[in-house]
């Protein structure tokens, strides 16, 4: 995978919405940080050295995912 720098602005807003360490569903990243592919964007925190967690609750009909910075990329 190539991971883009952490100086990219799309990297930026998802890291200033994860940086407080509590956890986001991946609807309230989208609309904080206005990226659509969330899972890509961790993706490549995750190659800088952030450490993301991602839990799963299914609700009904749909899965919810939230997503909980505990350590910031190494380049931060």
């Amino acid at each position: 995978m190539h991971a883009a720098p952490l100086t990219s602005p799309r990297l930026q807003r998802v890291l200033a919405v994860l940086k407080d360490g509590r956890p986001h569903t991946t609807r309230q990243i989208v609309r904080s940080a206005g990226v659509c592919a969330v899972n890509s964007c961790i993706a490549e925190l995750r190659q800088h050295g952030a450490e993301i967690t991602c839990t799963r609750e299914r609700r009904k009909d749909r899965l919810i995912c939230r997503y909980t910075m505990t350590k910031g990329p190494r380049d931060a």
